[in-house]
């Protein structure tokens, strides 16, 4: 493999920097990881111990990598990162799934795809222009959660639209919108797709003619939740009610 470069998506590979999203991409994607990178502070502590422990299992090579530590974060704290080469996998279909048009930020994006996992949704679909899903950023705040998830970016809605021709659509927004109590009162169909916009613009108000949109109800002390949180509750408020356990 070359030097090492700084992140950028047009290489075929990424970082998971910290020791937990390095951990995580050898437990759940072995096949993906091309080296380890450690920094000479950390090497000896136990966290590193158990990483070349996992690493010698993978028969992934572990290297002191000061230099690339930094430079791949942007920060003097980072001590360990996988080098990874990027895969995305399309969502499977007949199962839950979340689909987010156009966010902006990886911290969001990454926190997204903690969140989705942690409630068990896998499937992960976005829609360009958005934040990259391979970025460093966003894999660091997913805490290595992309590694179990299957996730595609689309460079348009009918794009997206032509691989999940009938899927059920709940688009969170307030034009035309239903509360998400209301909405969770009706049975819902296997194969659920919650859709977020971005931070800013929210999502375009065709979407209200392409499912079910629903809204969080809140105070009027704030105009909006961020994305994440706003997500959060959907995802969270949609797999309890799925699953039986109510809210």
């Amino acid at each position: 493999m070359p030097a090492l470069e700084s992140y950028d998506s047009r290489l075929d590979y990424s970082y998971a920097p910290g020791f937990f999203p390095a951990t995580e991409c050898l437990l759940h994607a072995p096949e993906l990881a091309r080296r380890i990178l450690l920094s000479s502070q950390a090497d000896g502590t136990e966290a590193a111990a158990k990483l070349r422990e996992r690493a010698d299992a993978c028969r992934v090579r572990v290297e002191i990598a000061d230099r690339a530590l930094s430079r791949i974060s942007g920060k003097e704290n980072c001590y360990a990162a996988a080098v990874f080469t990027k895969r995305e996998t399309a969502p499977a279909a007949g199962v839950p799934q979340v689909l987010l048009d156009q966010p902006s930020d990886c911290g969001n994006l990454g926190t997204i795809l903690r969140t989705a996992l942690g409630f068990g949704v896998t499937e992960v679909a976005l829609i360009r222009p958005c934040a990259d899903v391979f970025d460093p950023r966003t894999v660091r705040a997913s805490m290595g959660a992309i590694f179990q998830l299957h996730v595609k970016t689309y460079e348009t809605f009918e794009s997206w639209s032509a691989e999940n021709p009938d899927r059920p659509l709940y688009p969170f927004m307030l034009d035309a919108s239903r509360p998400m109590a209301d909405v969770l009162r009706e049975p819902l169909p296997r194969d659920w797709c919650l859709v977020f916009g971005n931070e800013g613009a929210g999502l375009p108000s065709a979407y209200a003619r392409r499912g079910q949109p629903v809204r969080i109800p809140s105070n009027d002390r704030v105009d909006s939740l961020n994305l994440s949180i706003a997500a959060g509750i959907g995802i969270f408020a949609f797999t309890q009610t799925a699953s039986g356990a109510g809210l």
